[in-house]
C-alpha cells in the first residue's frame, strides 16, 4: 500500500487525532476491520474511537506509530509528515513502551525465560512508573484477590535464584510442575519459603528453595483492561 497521499487532502490545521487516524485509514485503503487487524486492536474499539465515543489511549496511538511507521508528532500534534524519511521514520518504527505478552503466568509449566519471544508480544504500554524494559503478563485465578483481580496484568522483573528475597513482596515462582503468583514470606526453615495468598480462603503453602526454577519480582500491577 502506498505511503503517498494519492490525492487525499491532508487534515486541516484544526483537525484532531481522530481526523488524522481517519486520514490514515483512507490513505492506506483500510476499512475499520483491516485497520484494527494491522495494529492488533479489535474492530469494536476502533469503531468507538472513530465515532468519538472513546478517546484514543496512549497505547492505541503507540500501536499506530509502531505497527504502521507513522510519525507520532504528526499523529498527536499535526506537525511533521505522516511518514517522515530518514532518522524520524526509523525512530517512529522503534517499539514504544513495555511489551505485553500473551502469557498467563499461572498456567503451564514452561520456564518463562523461553516464552518471552517476539511472536508472543500482543502490544506495548506506556504508563507513568512502568519500565519499558520489563515484560507484562496476565494472571488468572482468584487466590490473590483483591490484590490481583482475575485477568489482571503485572510487570515482572527476573531475579537471580541466589539473590536475597524481599520478604512480604509478590513474586512469580516457576516450579517443576506449575507456576504461581504469591506473597513470599520468611520461613523458620531457611531451606523453605512460605507462600501467602491475598485471598483468605487459601492456606499458606511451603516450597523448597531448591525446587524453584525461576523467580520474578512483581514490580507493577494493572487491574484494568488497559489494552482496550
Amino acid at each position: 500500500m502506498a505511503d503517498k497521499n494519492d490525492g487525499l487532502a491532508m487534515p486541516a490545521a484544526s483537525a484532531d487525532v481522530v481526523d488524522r487516524i481517519k486520514y490514515l485509514i483512507k490513505l492506506k485503503r483500510y476499512n475499520q476491520s483491516s485497520f484494527g487487524q494491522a495494529i492488533n486492536v479489535d474492530s469494536a474499539t476502533v469503531s468507538r474511537i472513530l465515532s468519538r465515543r472513546k478517546a484514543p489511549s496512549e497505547s492505541f496511538i503507540n500501536r499506530i506509530v509502531v505497527d504502521l511507521g507513522v510519525s507520532k508528532r504528526w499523529l498527536t500534534e499535526g506537525k511533521d509528515v505522516p511518514f517522515p524519511k530518514g532518522g524520524d521514520r526509523r525512530a517512529a518504527a522503534q517499539p514504544v513502551g513495555a511489551p505485553v505478552y500473551n502469557i498467563d503466568v499461572t498456567a503451564g509449566t514452561t520456564p518463562l525465560s523461553r516464552m518471552f519471544t517476539d511472536e508472543r508480544i500482543v502490544g506495548r504500554v506506556c504508563l507513568p512508573g512502568l519500565s519499558s524494559e520489563l515484560p507484562i503478563v496476565r494472571v488468572s485465578g482468584n487466590s490473590m484477590v483483591p490484590k490481583l483481580n482475575p485477568g489482571c496484568f503485572i510487570s515482572i522483573r527476573p531475579i537471580s535464584l541466589d539473590a536475597p528475597i524481599s520478604w512480604g513482596r509478590i513474586y512469580v515462582l516457576v516450579l517443576p510442575d506449575y507456576r504461581l503468583v504469591k506473597y513470599v514470606r520468611r520461613n523458620p526453615d531457611p531451606s523453605l519459603l512460605t507462600l501467602h495468598s491475598a485471598n483468605p480462603d487459601y492456606d499458606d503453602i511451603e516450597v523448597r528453595r531448591s525446587d524453584i526454577e525461576g523467580l520474578y519480582l512483581v514490580e507493577n500491577i494493572i487491574n484494568h483492561d488497559f489494552l482496550a
